[in-house]
């Protein structure tokens, strides 16, 4: 799983996998720093909003020129050239002839289908709005989540801490008792096996914690706070 992960992150820092490597780190796991509040202008980094907002963006200038669509076409236009039917004076100057106006080109009659088609345009701004306006609430959703997971699970990590340390105490008391005889080696063994549970319970809080940063910045729409290493 360890090298699982190396390879997915050398891809993701556009290094090849077979000559990317991270060290591992002995003792405790780095302490996630998760801040309390985000500013929500951090959302604007994230690609599914900038992608929807600029289909919003994209449908509204197809409503333009849908509307536009509809009106005639107005355009300046020269032309020139002879007017004599008889070949004997088309050489002649009196037979030339030019013109500088403009130009009206329309639809007579199109049943409709340019107002169809700028209810059209209209009809698909309205979808875009609505899925940018969802796109953007379940970005707060998920950045919630994550501040909420982070939170509880920084108060989880106090208690457990505590926990690990009363279970060292039992251990340590079970080791001195029996180092005097007043109890079998079952009550070490025992104390052992509690006290090693309780800091494998802090350690998957840890790399929850761990992980719930990690999200947290992946819904943020980039890097909120950098992991405290030892």
């Amino acid at each position: 799983s360890r090298s699982q992960y190396e390879h997915a992150i050398a891809v993701l820092v556009g290094k090849a996998p077979a000559g990317f490597a991270i060290a591992p780190v002995e003792g405790p796991l780095p302490e996630a720093i998760v801040p309390v509040t985000l500013p929500s202008t951090l959302l604007e980094r994230r690609p599914d909003i900038a992608a929807a907002e600029r289909r919003v963006a994209a449908a509204n200038a197809a409503i333009g020129a849908a509307q536009a669509a509809r009106f005639p076409v107005l355009g300046l236009t020269a032309s020139a050239g002879f007017r004599r039917s008889d070949i004997a004076d088309l050489i002649t100057a009196p037979s030339r002839y030019w013109s500088l106006g403009p130009t009206l080109a329309a639809t007579i009659f199109d049943a409709g289908a340019k107002k169809a088609a700028v209810g059209q345009a209209q009809a698909s701004w309205e979808q875009a709005v609505a899925t940018y306006r969802q796109t953007v609430l379940v970005a707060f959703q998920e950045v919630e989540d994550n501040l909420a997971a982070a939170r509880y699970l920084d108060a989880a990590a106090a208690e457990q801490a505590a926990a690990v340390a009363a279970a060292a105490e039992a251990e340590t008391i079970a080791e001195n008792q029996y180092r005097a005889g007043t109890v079998s080696y079952l009550n070490v063994v025992t104390a052992q096996a509690t006290h090693l549970a309780a800091r494998r319970t802090a350690n998957d809080l840890a790399a929850r914690r761990l992980v719930a940063a990690v999200l947290l910045a992946k819904n943020a729409g980039g890097s909120v706070s950098a992991p405290k290493i030892p």
